[in-house]
């Protein structure tokens, strides 16, 4: 994970740069404010993935000496027959027109994406694939 880590702390360096060419060129506050965003957004990431990086064992995608063999096995559980992800889309995409449409729109959908969020985290508490 160093690798990704210096990756993105490259990628601030160089957003810092650009962000620096572009309010000196435009003179623009929008675009140097979305620039600068973007210089958090890459330093924070780079900042976590090293962070995480030193706790973590090396993974075998880090090995130089490493086979392909060496990263099989488990990843983790995959759903493959969930509906909740459509559902939880949908009332997204019902509060993202209600911010266009009116506020009482926004709140159903609001509401909705709160139901099928509580629907798909405890999807596997119930039922019959209940742990």
């Amino acid at each position: 994970m160093r690798v990704e880590g210096w990756l993105f702390l490259g990628c601030g360096v160089f957003f810092i740069g650009a962000d620096v060419v572009y309010w000196y060129t435009s003179q623009d506050p929008t675009g140097t404010t979305a620039l600068a965003l973007a210089v958090g957004l890459a330093v924070l990431a780079g900042y976590y993935l090293l962070f995480t990086g030193r706790r973590l064992p090396p993974r075998p995608e880090d090995n130089n000496e490493g086979e392909i063999v060496d990263g099989t096995g488990e990843i983790g559980f995959f759903s493959p027959h969930s509906w909740w992800p459509l559902f939880l889309g949908l009332a997204a995409a019902v509060a993202a027109i209600g911010v266009a449409v009116g506020w009482w729109l926004f709140l159903i959908g609001l509401l909705l994406v709160f139901l099928t969020a509580i629907g798909f985290v405890f999807e596997y508490y119930r039922g019959h694939f209940s742990h």
